[in-house]
């Protein structure tokens, strides 16, 4: 079997996996080349595994982010590939990754019967338990790290790490080391910016505050913050427009130059709450307080949150 289809929530589940997967196969040597679906397009992914490697005789190709893509988008694609793992090259070692899959789709279902399927799954809980051996924690000392690390397994092992240099001479791991040497994992700023824009749809003004002052920590200055909700309106403005021509996710993520459809795909589920009225309103509002941050001694905080309470 040269190709795998490995599923995992956590990054370094997945990298572990992929090590052994490697290692099992032979293939230590290899290239590796690594094609992420968000910042690339199939096609690219596509041509390596129909071309020899110069370089070396082997090659690992790893393919991530195939589950944000749609079938009737890329049919012509992911035939190709599906076709491909069907009489893969001996050369290649294919190993897809992903983070979750909806086994009701076409790509799921192809990719599941065509490749060795792996899912990784660890429990963050027993994992905290493992790497701390030796050492004397709580349970609520464990649960409050899971909390802290968002039960990110790549987080919580550098963050054992730190704590057991801490904690190395009398090895009693407490819910205040913890405070005082774990740094909180905030969410994504991408998603996080997306759901404050979702609030801001549906006029949830509360909800729309909390995810605006989340975003207060992480640094960002109101000027900034300003400027993603800019974008996420004209994005959405855009996408609106387009629509109209009923062109797929794929046709509109070419016509405004996205790499990835994944945005656009996003993007849509946020146009039916806004008119075209309204878009250009919010976009000319943000403009002027853009105006005023940068023309007048004023709190752009406070703007920011006057804007949110008048939608």
């Amino acid at each position: 079997m040269s190709s795998y289809l490995i599923e995992s929530l956590d990054s370094l589940s997945l990298i572990t996996e992929r090590k052994k997967i490697i290692t099992n196969n032979n293939f230590t040597e290899a290239s590796i080349n690594i094609y992420d679906l968000d910042l690339t397009t199939i096609d690219c992914a596509l041509e390596d595994l129909d071309t020899y490697s110069f370089l070396s005789e082997k090659k690992v190709i790893i393919i991530k982010g195939l589950e944000n893509i749609k079938y009737d988008d890329y049919k012509k694609e992911l035939d190709h590939l599906f076709k491909y793992i069907e009489n893969p090259n001996d050369a290649n070692l294919l190993i897809i990754e992903v983070t979750k899959l909806n086994n009701t789709t076409k790509v799921a279902k192809e990719l599941k019967k065509k490749c060795k399927y792996i899912s990784v799954s660890l429990n963050s809980k027993s994992f905290i338990k493992g790497e701390l051996s030796g050492y004397n924690i709580e349970q609520s000392a464990i649960n409050l790290l899971e909390e802290y690390c968002l039960g990110d397994i790549t987080k919580i092992s550098c963050e054992c790490q730190k704590l057991k240099n801490y904690k190395y001479k009398d090895k009693k791991i407490t819910c205040e080391d913890i405070e005082e040497i774990v740094v909180k994992k905030l969410g994504d700023a991408k998603d996080l910016t997306f759901s404050f824009s979702r609030s801001l749809a549906l006029k949830d003004k509360k909800e729309a505050l909390t995810k605006y002052r989340e975003l207060l920590s992480y640094d960002i200055e109101p000027l900034s913050i300003i400027g993603l909700l800019a974008s996420q309106i004209r994005i959405i403005y855009q996408v609106k427009l387009l629509e109209k021509r009923n062109l797929s996710d794929r046709e509109i993520a070419n016509t405004l130059g996205e790499k990835s459809d994944y945005r656009i795909t996003k993007t849509r589920e946020l146009t039916k709450f806004y008119t075209e009225k309204e878009l250009l309103k919010l976009m000319q509002d943000l403009a002027k307080i853009d105006l005023q941050i940068k023309t007048n001694d004023v709190n752009g905080n406070t703007l920011i949150e006057l804007f949110i309470l008048n939608i």
